[in-house]
């Protein structure tokens, strides 16, 4: 039987992530990636470092480690973008990984009100887009 790390989206760090998002950076105890599809502009994904899939496997001083790269990275798309809201969502029924959506929404943007589209494939950015958002959250980090 493989192991969870050697079907992991993230842990294998394979060409299907890089086709679905750009990293960032690194923070204190994830990475941040924004995905090059943005129907709603800024959306990231922070990811934990190692191999967890609950958060309850996490001990206090990890969790709040990591809620604490989430809280950053929410304030600085919140600095960056100024949405109207922003949606934070630890989806993983198929990718058994922790991580985070951070979905900054707009009340004339899309499904604004309604529950988040994990892929909508409206709206997916060059390269060069990707860079000019990445700067701006960069530059708010």
């Amino acid at each position: 039987m493989p192991s969870p790390t050697s079907e992991c989206l993230y842990c294998q760090n394979n060409d299907t992530l890089h086709s679905l998002m750009i990293k960032i950076c690194d923070l204190e105890v994830s990475q941040l990636f924004l995905f090059k599809e943005q129907s709603y502009t800024g959306r990231c994904n922070v990811v934990y470092n190692n191999h967890a899939v609950e958060f309850h496997e996490l001990n206090d001083e990890q969790r709040n480690a990591f809620m604490k790269d989430v809280a950053t990275v929410g304030k600085a798309i919140s600095k960056a973008f100024n949405p109207d809201k922003i949606n934070y969502g630890a989806f993983s029924d198929t990718l058994s990984h922790l991580h985070m959506h951070i979905v900054p929404k707009y009340k004339d943007g899309y499904k604004f009100g309604g529950v988040f589209e994990m892929n909508p494939n409206l709206t997916k950015l060059s390269e060069t887009d990707c860079a000019k958002l990445i700067e701006q959250i960069k530059a708010n980090l």
